[in-house]
């Protein structure tokens, strides 16, 4: 099958284009990221039907969809078909046996169940205006979007963070109304791909049950996916089973948690639509699904623990903080003479320290060839995993992932063959080339024509539509450049806006800046300040790959007026660099 690569974002001009995502790290180092195109996709909202087409990939197969009649008594009937036989494309491939005892079940207890708790389901419109990297000082065109999402207590409504990404409008809709209502965003949690929206209208809330949440499933559960998604303006229905517990890479947030992979057909337009069990209950939100020739209906869906981690998060806080992350790199110690090497008796198991973020928490205590033995009391293998239920295996970063920010961990390691206990503060990890914009806009700083701005993910995806085309030292510190302090950034020249005097420069894209009149560039307002007050006779940019750029400080001062005029560029730095 070869390489399951991802693909995320909206393409505001053609269905056929999809912009290429950040493939979340692998497990054995939690910091390598691409942003390659390829099989796996989220599942993503639908575009309005005024024009636009849909921004977030091509459609899925619709095979075991049913949407909901237009009477809404005779839903739990269409849902899943019952009394003449099931088909096996409405389960996946799952043995005789067991096909007609999750059918018999889901037939007369799953729909039955369900249908109170869709009256929760409602339907998201959202307007969105995405920031254009190569032009940040003006936004990209707006489009409108729709997706799924459900009441929970306390007068909130889940959805995807991806719906409501870059949002300008947000409006929900409940089953069987004909009136859209405004929602205000209260958080937006990019990594676990959930927001949390709200109504002020009491008008919205009159007649409407809150879901209640389940426990995490087991294999085999039955699950029942309900949405609006792409094929229909009513609610779907579609029903399977649970094929697969483990830690997924979530395409949008770009990181590695807990997830669920289902058998029911979800497409696009299904986002935030919730996942039941046989019981009625919330056991997931549908999020992504896998695309590739030879496989269909396979989805993923947010378990319940990521779900509750995000709710708690806000109502402990007043706002998202997010996932921690152990801001270190790992080895395997899976190898007998490489065990031996570092001291570890027989019956030690854990893994090696490779290297240590150094504005991370984690570096005051810890120390590069470390062996992490045990996590809050829990050991590692060599391997780096931990036991999970049903005497399953689950890799270790699940349990930093149940933690919040500022919690403490106990680590227990392996120093010079003694066995030393730390208490670790758990923070968000800082990286070099940020995996996320989180709703700001790029930052930029223009002098004589030279736009300069901020590498992040977002930007080398609107860059480059395949990482093969990003140049090798950028690709380089996105896999594996640390900080070294908490304000660094990567600076590079966007592009050089031709005028009189960049004549010859004008080559220069995307080329990473590293010193200004011989001092270092720590991020970009560092830059924007030494050239604003500098008083040499020029200004000289060391660049990377041993180029420099050389201006004369007075004439370059004077030209960047002209150029702003020319191209209609309201001020030469982006308002973050003015504070």
């Amino acid at each position: 099958m070869g390489e399951i690569k991802r693909k995320r974002g909206p393409n505001p001009k053609s269905a056929s284009k999809t912009a290429a995502a950040a493939a979340a790290t692998t497990a054995e180092a939690a910091d390598d990221e691409k942003f390659s195109a390829g099989s796996a996709e989220m599942i993503e909202p639908a575009s309005s039907p005024a024009g636009r087409r849909n921004r977030r990939g091509r459609n899925r197969r619709k095979a075991s969809e049913k949407p909901e009649a237009s009477s809404p008594a005779v839903v739990p009937a269409r849902s899943v078909p019952g009394g003449g036989g099931v088909e096996s494309g409405d389960f996946g491939v799952i043995s005789d046996l067991l096909r007609g005892a999750v059918a018999a079940e889901m037939a007369e207890g799953v729909v039955a169940r369900v249908a109170p708790a869709m009256e929760a389901v409602v339907k998201v419109f959202c307007v969105h205006t995405e920031p254009n990297f190569s032009l940040p000082w003006q936004m990209k065109r707006q489009y409108s979007s729709n997706s799924s999402g459900f009441v929970i207590k306390g007068r909130r409504v889940l959805t995807n963070a991806h719906s409501v990404e870059h949002y300008t409008q947000v409006k929900v809709k409940k089953r069987g109304s004909d009136t859209k209502y405004v929602a205000k965003v209260l958080a937006i949690g990019t990594e676990c791909d959930i927001a949390m929206l709200t109504v002020d209208d009491d008008e919205f809330w009159e007649g409407v049950s809150s879901v209640e949440f389940g426990d995490l499933p087991a294999l085999q559960d039955a699950v029942t996916v309900v949405g609006y998604p792409i094929g229909g303006d009513t609610v779907s229905v579609t029903s399977g089973v649970v094929s697969r517990i483990e830690i997924l890479s979530y395409v949008h947030g770009s990181t590695e948690l807990l997830g669920l992979q289902i058998d029911a057909a979800i497409n696009a337009g299904n986002s935030g639509g919730p996942a039941f069990n046989n019981k009625g209950k919330c056991v997931g939100i549908a999020f992504q699904s896998l695309k590739q020739e030879d496989v269909e209906n396979i989805g993923y869906v947010i378990p319940t623990p990521v779900i509750m981690h995000f709710i708690q998060d806000y109502e402990k806080n007043g706002g998202y903080m997010g996932f921690p992350l152990l801001g270190i790199e790992w080895q395997k110690m899976e190898n007998p003479d490489l065990r031996m090497a570092m001291g570890m008796n027989a019956d030690q198991k854990g893994v090696r320290i490779r290297r240590i973020d150094p504005t991370s928490p984690e570096s005051a205590v810890l120390k590069p060839s470390d062996i992490i033995l045990s996590f809050d009391g829990v050991d590692i293998a060599n391997d780096g995993t931990v036991p999970s239920r049903h005497g399953e295996r689950i890799g270790f970063s699940y349990l930093v992932s149940q933690k919040y920010t500022g919690d403490t961990s106990v680590i227990k390691v392996l120093r010079d063959s003694k066995i030393f206990i730390f208490d670790v503060k758990l923070g968000m990890h800082k990286r070099v080339i940020p995996l996320h914009s989180e709703g700001r806009p790029p930052s930029y700083y223009i002098i004589a024509g030279f736009v300069f701005s901020t590498i992040s993910v977002p930007y080398l995806r609107s860059e480059y539509k395949d990482e093969s085309e990003a140049p090798v030292k950028l690709l380089d510190k996105l896999l594996h450049s640390m900080p070294q302090s908490p304000d660094e950034q990567l600076v590079v020249v966007s592009q050089v806006l031709a005028g009189d005097i960049n004549v010859g420069y004008e080559d220069i894209v995307n080329t990473p800046v590293l010193a200004f009149n011989g001092k270092p560039v720590e991020n970009l307002k560092s830059l924007a300040s030494m050239v604003e007050s500098c008083e040499e006779e020029f200004l000289k940019f060391d660049l990377e790959y041993q180029q420099i750029v050389v201006l004369r400080t007075e004439t370059a001062r004077a030209a960047t007026l002209d150029i702003l005029k020319t191209h209609c560029i309201p001020s030469a730095m982006s308002d973050d660099l003015k504070s």
